[in-house]
């Protein structure tokens, strides 16, 4: 048994190191839903201000032996989506809904395994206003009773929050927190240590036996306390060799990680199970591209991606456990008075087992019709409104909503061409080329140059607060220069840095960029996206499901084809955006100059010195502004001086 203990760090000191920095700047429905998506709910909790869909699901969800609840890619957005409608449930109605939910399975005689694959920050002020970051947003995230959790990169990119993630995250979670791959330096000794367990063996409630790994992607971009074990090693250590050639019984496989579950590195890890186990089901859930994605790897191995930010929650069900096949001695064949999974995996598929998959959206809305029995009408539980209470207190205390503007127009990253006056990236470079900018050097020609895999969310109409400095730019990038580089020079290095791709420490490990695809959902998995060049293919055909005055949102398309989305949608527009974009100040009239400086985010300073050649080394360079000054400070300092954001402050109007 796991005894858990909250995070020893103390909440109110996180806020006093967060807040020094903050002021500165059917039996007949017996367990389905009573009703359906028509029939109007009180469900109005939520944050303060927070919004509620308009429409929510038309199905209940397929209830099998086995089912997962799985979240990934939360970065810090416990608060939920506060100014769209589509995500504004917070973190205590997940609290509640995955307590229904626990209840109901326990009543139906199966069981239920939540998972959650890894990034808890980087993303919002929640998480990101603290330092370390996640130091109060990790004590929010607790709450939820999580079976199975896996590490992401985002927990490794710098040694305080990897270190944080072995003293607070793995120790809180003990045996549940698999890092399969992923190791860290002891910090007395120096030796190798994983940080959570590499493997879990247990025993469900209802008699299954699980061998669980988590298994991070080949990440190259960690800290160097940290160590990332790539796949094809980690499956020939003795460790693992043991565990999948176990003498105790194994009745699934499951396998979760920070990991994408289409061409990735989890083929590996499968292949190397499925060589030796090769009828027992292998369950997969992953994460990291931030997408919906439902895969088949074989006729009894299914595996599902369940998106990021808290605007998706991934369900997958399977049934075809026997006496015979299994120690389950639960409901056989399948729990009654509720939809069951029906489907094979594959169409010529011999296996027992089948299987269902829904991605839903994550708003109170769709929570609450999910959660409502026959017998159970209400859906609020004291430990959701707990939480609920105490992201709100902390959203106050860390000034998250401290007004700097109002946002004039919506501005999206990817929904509209990269360079109309509806996509973000414009403005950002008008933002670069006014606020990045030396006194001692304000008379010198300069182009500012940033990656747009930093930027990593839209900016709505209507108030542009302190938290929405971090969810559009949560990454504290500093920027140096090289003085006086001859114009020829500087005006083709943003060409050369495009064509050669992005830098590895912003990388999703398969693709350039950690560009976020479906900060406007796209409809494509995986398999649509060139790997070597990080650009989209072709678009696969649409299909959606007619609702009377739908909205936009996510519209997925996945080894199953288009019926995976628990709510229909519109589709939304998708337009490629470059790795790379700049600003540019103090040229002529022509757009020309003698000299130029040449303004860049620090991790890119090995790119730049290559393209611009010999003639430059790293002795050339220096901070531009100072090492304090990043990419978190620009935009809200923009905001702040800009007359278009200034217009109708402090009443801000919204759409």
């Amino acid at each position: 048994m796991t005894v858990k203990v909250k995070h020893s760090f103390g909440v109110a000191s996180a806020l006093a190191l967060a807040l020094g920095s903050a002021t500165t700047l059917a039996c007949g429905g017996c367990y389905a839903p009573a009703s359906h998506v028509e029939h109007v709910r009180h469900v109005k909790r939520m944050q303060p201000g927070a919004l509620n869909a308009s429409y929510g699901p038309s199905s209940a969800l397929e209830w099998g032996q086995l089912n997962f609840m799985h979240t990934t890619d939360t970065h810090g957005w416990l608060e939920g989506h506060l100014k769209e409608k589509n995500y504004g449930a917070d973190w205590g109605d997940f609290v509640t809904f995955s307590t229904h939910f626990k209840h109901q399975a326990g009543n139906m005689g199966v069981d239920l395994l939540i998972v959650d694959t890894g990034d808890l920050h980087d993303g919002a002020g929640l998480s990101d206003a603290t330092s370390p970051d996640g130091e109060i947003s990790i004590t929010v995230f607790d709450d939820v009773d999580y079976d199975l959790l896996a590490i992401g990169n985002h927990e490794l990119y710098l040694a305080d929050v990897a270190y944080q993630t072995l003293n607070e995250i793995s120790t809180y979670w003990g045996e549940k927190y698999l890092t399969s791959n992923v190791q860290i330096a002891n910090q007395e000794t120096g030796e190798w240590e994983y940080i959570g367990k590499t493997h879990r063996y247990f025993t469900t409630e209802h008699g299954l036996r699980i061998m669980a790994f988590g298994v991070l992607f080949d990440f190259t971009g960690n800290t160097n306390v940290t160590k990332v074990i790539p796949a094809k090693t980690m499956v020939t250590q003795k460790w693992f060799m043991e565990a999948i050639n176990s003498c105790d019984p194994i009745d699934v496989f499951v396998l979760i990680g920070h990991n994408p579950v289409r061409d990735s590195s989890f083929q590996t890890v499968f292949d190397a199970i499925r060589a030796v186990n090769p009828d027992t089901p292998i369950q997969i859930l992953g994460g990291h591209s931030h997408i919906r994605d439902f895969v088949v790897y074989d006729d009894s191995s299914v595996a599902i991606e369940s998106g990021r930010y808290c605007e998706t929650l991934g369900w997958v069900s399977m049934s075809g456990f026997t006496e015979d096949n299994s120690g389950f001695h639960g409901i056989f064949p399948n729990p009654a008075g509720v939809p069951n999974p029906t489907r094979k995996a594959t169409n010529t598929s011999t296996s027992p087992f089948v299987y269902s998959r829904r991605y839903l959206d994550w708003n109170r809305q769709t929570f609450a019709y999910h959660a409502e029995t026959w017998y159970d009408h209400t859906f609020d539980y004291d430990n959701g409104r707990a939480t609920t209470s105490d992201i709100t207190k902390y959203r106050e205390q860390l000034n998250l909503e401290e007004l700097y503007g109002c946002v004039p127009q919506d501005y999206c990253l990817t929904c509209a061409p990269f360079d109309s006056s509806s996509n973000i990236f414009p403005l950002l470079s008008e933002a670069l080329a006014e606020i990045v900018v030396n006194d001692d050097r304000k008379d010198v020609a300069r182009y500012i140059i940033s990656n747009t895999g930093g930027i990593r969310f839209d900016m709505y109409k209507g108030p542009f607060t302190f938290d929405d400095s971090f969810i559009v730019s949560p990454f504290q990038d500093a920027f140096l220069y090289i003085p006086s580089v001859p114009y020829a020079q500087a005006s083709t290095l943003l060409a050369a840095l495009n064509n050669a791709g992005a830098s590895g420490k912003r990388s999703l490990g398969y693709m350039p960029v950690e560009r976020d695809f479906c900060v406007d959902p796209i409809v494509e998995p995986m398999s649509e996206v060139k790997r070597d060049e990080g650009l989209m293919n072709s678009r696969r055909g649409v299909t959606r499901r007619q609702v009377v005055d739908v909205v936009p949102g996510y519209t997925t398309t996945d080894d199953w084809g288009t019926d995976g989305d628990d709510t229909a949608h519109s589709e939304i527009p998708y337009y490629d955006i470059p790795d790379f974009f700049q600003g540019a100040a103090g040229f002529d009239e022509n757009g020309e100059a003698d000299v130029v400086d040449v303004v860049f985010v620090d991790f890119i300073e090995s790119d730049v010195l290559a393209i611009l050649g010999s003639s430059y080394t790293s002795a050339d360079v220096t901070y531009y502004i100072s090492s304090n000054f990043t990419t978190q400070d620009y935009l809200p300092l923009f905001v702040k001086q800009s007359a278009a954001f200034q217009a109708d402050y402090p009443d801000c109007p919204s759409n």
